[in-house]
């Protein structure tokens, strides 16, 4: 099942499942959040929460997208309770991709990067097993709610960005259940946008290069995950395919297995807070900037994997609203 999050030309909020060219309303549902927490509260999954409410049939998927009425497919209502995180050097191939002084496997530790020597120890401890702790992978804070654009909107380049940089990955949708428990509700497609010069420049600026917006969606999978998952990225530019690329994921393409992943996240007893909803990505092996491609404003990203449904479409336009030097102020 696929679900997705709109709202009508009124602002009136649904939950919708997508099916082909229609999309079929949920009953007496405004958002998957509520869905989630109904479905913890009744002890069952998601999508027996779904079927239990019943649906009648809705808008056209087409209309709504054009229309721009298309939400993330699970935000809060108060923005400061969505937490937006990731994970990098989690795909095989993901470090000489972010290195390219990357090390051959059997290179003696001492002489390893930071990089390579963090995707070492992914590789070698990364898929422990269930039940069982693996290597931690790189982790870092990317922002909340408030830096998610709906599906189809364009990314704010702020002034002082050196790159907009598209990264296309999995992302896992949780809601923190009022047992303090994390609970996920399924995948979805993810633009995990990123300035890449600024990282390059030195591995310490990671954390200000993924202080940027992103998006997800528009689709919310829910059920079990394909081991093997082979999408595409691109990038248009007037009118034009500018560049290319298929991208893997899924774990046989993983250093980490999704559950290690999830374990050295939620592991954080502040990352517990009853009700509140955690949008985490699962990194890249693939991007344009590895292709000395440089993004600019008017260009389109589209990330698609056929089984998560229609692609995620995201623009880029400056960011004209910078905060000037000095503007901080004593009291």
């Amino acid at each position: 099942m696929r679900l997705i999050q709109y709202e009508t030309s009124a602002g009136q909020r649904h939950v919708g499942i997508v099916e082909g060219d229609q999309v079929h309303t949920v009953l007496a549902t405004l958002s998957t959040r509520e869905l989630a927490l109904a479905a913890i509260s009744a002890g069952h999954g998601l999508e027996d929460e779904v079927l239990k409410r019943g649906s009648q049939p809705g808008p056209l998927y087409r209309d709504l997208q054009e229309a721009g009425q298309i939400l993330p497919p699970l935000d809060h209502e108060d923005p400061a309770h969505c937490l937006v995180s990731g994970t990098g050097l989690t795909h095989l191939g993901s470090a000489d991709t972010r290195d390219k002084m990357h090390q051959k496997k059997d290179q003696d530790e001492a002489t390893l990067t930071d990089t390579a020597r963090m995707f070492r120890w992914g590789v070698e401890g990364g898929k422990p097993g269930a039940g069982k702790v693996g290597a931690q992978p790189e982790w870092f804070y990317k922002g909340d709610g408030s830096i998610v654009l709906r599906p189809g909107a364009s990314f704010p380049l702020p002034t002082f960005a050196e790159d907009v940089g598209e990264e296309p990955e999995l992302v896992g949708l949780y809601v923190i259940g009022p047992d303090s428990k994390p609970y996920r509700l399924g995948y979805a497609l993810g633009n995990e946008l990123s300035d890449h010069v600024l990282e390059r420049r030195s591995y310490l600026y990671l954390a200000h290069s993924k202080l940027r917006f992103c998006a997800y969606g528009p689709e919310l999978r829910i059920g079990a995950l394909p081991a093997h998952l082979a999408g595409i990225s691109r990038i248009h530019r007037d009118g034009q395919v500018l560049w290319e690329k298929e991208f893997l994921s899924g774990e046989e393409n993983m250093c980490h297995s999704l559950e290690n992943l999830e374990y050295h996240h939620f592991k954080y007893r502040q990352f517990l807070r009853p009700g509140d909803v955690h949008v985490h990505f699962f990194g890249t092996a693939t991007l344009s900037f590895a292709d000395a491609v440089s993004a600019r404003p008017g260009d389109i990203f589209e990330i698609e994997i056929a089984e998560f449904g229609a692609p995620l479409r995201t623009g880029v336009v400056v960011d004209d609203e910078p905060l000037a030097p000095g503007a901080v102020q004593a009291l």
